[in-house]
């Protein structure tokens, strides 16, 4: 799997000379530079929105702008700085969507939490899926929704910095700050995730009496969890962090460490229609005039 903030692989074609061919009309070439990335700003798009739908929209939205302006990428940075640049001013200044109207803090979060009941597992023979499925969608969404409660820069710090491991040089490269300032804003954002789950979440401090297997129930009751349409937990599950780079991070804190190897232990998660989509987006009048396909 292509990691975006890593070094192509031998044998594969570096990005700027896909940008190049792209430039030049080949329509194979922007197919397969889009393809690389696609997913990756995908999986950032989730974490912003939470709503898979909401994420495929939002990186459709993307890839439209890095299409129409690849004419004006000039080469000072590397593409996949200019790439991620664009997607992080997109992502932190677009409308906001039907679960950010939601959005809560962290006191409410774990209120609401709490005021789900716990309960036995539904029946299992009463399910289009195994149980296990269902409580891993479940712990998938809520710590999913669990970002949220985060603003949205720290929402997309932690996701670059933490969950898809972007170093802090390049993490500041592509939101235009100092690496030390990014290296600050994620600790900020890692210590408020840290706080709440210690005190919240049973995956982190077995202290805690709040279980996925105990909540999977009401979470189906109240329509987080819909065993027909799951939204986290892809039918081939690639995770996190196989395919992400490993950045190493100071974390004195074990119970921090245990936070963040729950997200980088996330689904590596794909939109529904990346060829169709692609194929359909080529047809559109702005992305022929910026680029004299063949």
């Amino acid at each position: 799997m292509f990691n975006p903030f890593a070094e192509v692989a031998d044998g594969d074609t570096p990005d700027v000379n896909l940008v190049e061919q792209a430039k030049n009309g080949d329509r194979a070439a922007l197919e397969k530079l889009v393809l690389r990335h696609q997913a990756w700003i995908y999986n950032i798009a989730v974490r912003m929105v939470f709503q898979p739908q909401d994420a495929e929209e939002v990186t459709q939205e993307v890839l439209i702008k890095v299409i129409t302006k690849l004419g004006t990428f000039k080469g000072d940075s590397t593409f996949r700085t200019w790439l991620y640049r664009i997607a992080a001013n997109h992502v932190l200044n677009m409308k906001r969507r039907n679960a950010e109207t939601r959005v809560t803090t962290f006191a409410g979060y774990g209120a609401a939490i709490d005021r789900t009941p716990d309960l036995d597992l539904p029946d299992r023979k009463s399910l289009p899926v195994e149980l296990p499925i269902l409580v891993e969608e479940a712990k998938n969404g809520c710590t999913m929704g669990m970002l949220l409660c985060l603003d949205r820069k720290q929402r997309l710090i932690f996701t670059l910095g933490e969950v898809l491991g972007a170093t802090d040089a390049i993490g500041g490269e592509v939101l235009e700050m100092t690496a030390e300032n990014f290296r600050q804003c994620l600790a900020r954002a890692r210590r408020d995730l840290h706080n709440f789950m210690n005190n919240q979440c049973g995956l982190v401090n077995t202290h805690n009496p709040c279980r996925c297997p105990k909540k999977t129930r009401g979470f189906i009751d109240e329509g987080h969890v819909d065993p027909h349409h799951l939204l986290f937990v892809p039918e081939h599950v690639e995770r996190i962090r196989d395919v992400a780079g490993e950045t190493v991070r100071e974390i004195d804190d074990i119970v921090e460490r245990q936070h963040a190897a729950i997200y980088r232990d996330h689904p590596f998660l794909q939109s529904s229609d990346q060829i169709r989509w692609l194929r359909r987006m080529l047809q559109r009048d702005d992305v022929r005039e910026a680029l004299d396909l063949n």
